[in-house]
């Protein structure tokens, strides 16, 4: 499966913005997403994960409460809504997939990657 994110952009702290990544090749729906994010000179953290059916969602602390992660299978679309952005978010955004059933968080159990969509906050 081939990812593409889109909607990154500069924001003020406050704002909300949606990223969205397009799934193409096989089956979306058949796959759980996540998205990573990477700030400058730092690694690659976790950020949100839904399971393939939607069923069951997982968050990272520090985004709890502020981002929603969605999957529209019908689409080969997943989302990241995020609200009340904070200039601490400021990172490059990824979007991947695996076909396990249940959340994943580490990196490594992710086989698809797209490309990132770089969000910047200003304070």
């Amino acid at each position: 499966v081939q990812l593409q994110a889109f909607g990154g952009g500069l924001v003020q702290a406050g704002a909300s913005l949606r990223l969205s990544c397009v799934a193409s090749g096989r089956a979306f729906r058949s796959y759980s997403m996540g998205w990573f994010r990477q700030a400058p000179e730092k690694e690659r953290e976790f950020v949100a994960t839904i399971t393939w059916t939607g069923s069951s969602t997982y968050y990272a602390d520090s985004v709890k409460g502020r981002f929603t992660i969605s999957k529209d299978n019908a689409k080969n679309t997943g989302y990241l809504q995020m609200n009340s952005l904070e200039p601490e978010d400021t990172a490059i955004y990824y979007c991947a997939a695996q076909a396990g059933a249940y959340p994943a968080v580490k990196p490594t159990s992710y086989r698809y990657w797209g490309q990132g969509a770089e969000l910047t906050v200003s304070s």
